[in-house]
């Protein structure tokens, strides 16, 4: 029997790893793969001058404005458009009939047409009375009232029918002659008569002068509705539009 007493046995040793097989960690920037946060330099932040920024708001402002006054006076004209072709003719105290370009006593074609259309209405008995009105031009030996009061009374129309405004020598002063002229005869409700272009702008001073006022346009004028003249004559009369309310601050 084999005697164990003293013996010992020997045990193997673990095999050292390939040093081949052996990583070597990578190194890692802060911040990466952890969860402490990445520390990064400060930017600098650029900052406008004091006059940039005031050059960057009032580019801005200016850009607005001329898209706001661009979008209004489409608008306006638009709504010259519009009054233009709106007939509103109906009974009246009296029928008003805008004064224009008179040639020695005569009516010239723009205020003829007028005069036809004030002359139909009349005959219509829409109102009893005509009131022509318009002044003169230095040079001028007649009054556009009276041209117009010479054709009317050629059409048969009785002299006591028709009053007279003749200082006028814009819409203005037309539109205040007319009024106290109205106020001095009592007559209620005016028609007017012009030009389509022009009825708008007639309607806001009538409403500034207390009028109560219809309008009503003349067909057979030369300026034709459509024509690339009513548009010449719609800007210009937006004009006179925004003249007649910057009136009320005045």
């Amino acid at each position: 029997m084999r005697s164990t007493v003293g013996s010992s046995r020997t045990l193997p040793l673990p095999r050292p790893a390939d040093a081949s097989a052996v990583e070597t960690a990578p190194t890692r920037p802060p911040g990466v793969g952890s969860s402490e946060p990445a520390r990064s330099a400060p930017r600098r932040r650029w900052r406008r001058s004091f006059w940039g920024e005031a050059w960057r708001w009032a580019t801005t402002l200016l850009l607005f404005a001329v898209l706001a006054a661009t979008v209004a006076g489409v608008l306006l004209i638009a709504a010259i458009y519009r009054q233009a072709r709106t007939d509103q003719a109906g009974p009246a105290a009296a029928i008003v009939v805008l004064g224009t370009a008179q040639w020695n006593g005569r009516p010239g074609p723009v205020l003829r047409a007028r005069l036809d259309h004030a002359l139909d209405l009349y005959r219509q008995g829409l109102a009893p009375t005509l009131i022509v009105t318009g002044g003169s031009m230095p040079g001028d030996a007649y009054t556009e009232a009276e041209a117009a009061a010479a054709y009317l009374t050629e059409q048969g129309v009785p002299p006591g029918a028709i009053l007279f405004e003749n200082e006028g020598r814009d819409t203005w002063e037309t539109m205040r002659g007319v009024a106290r002229l109205a106020a001095a005869d009592g007559l209620g409700r005016l028609l007017f008569v012009s030009d389509g272009f022009h009825l708008f702008r007639v309607k806001l001073m009538a409403r500034d002068l207390g009028l109560a006022a219809l309008v009503s346009p003349a067909p057979a004028s030369p300026i034709r509705p459509g024509g690339g003249g009513e548009f010449a004559y719609a800007v210009r009369e937006a004009g006179g539009v925004v003249e007649q309310m910057l009136r009320r601050f005045v």
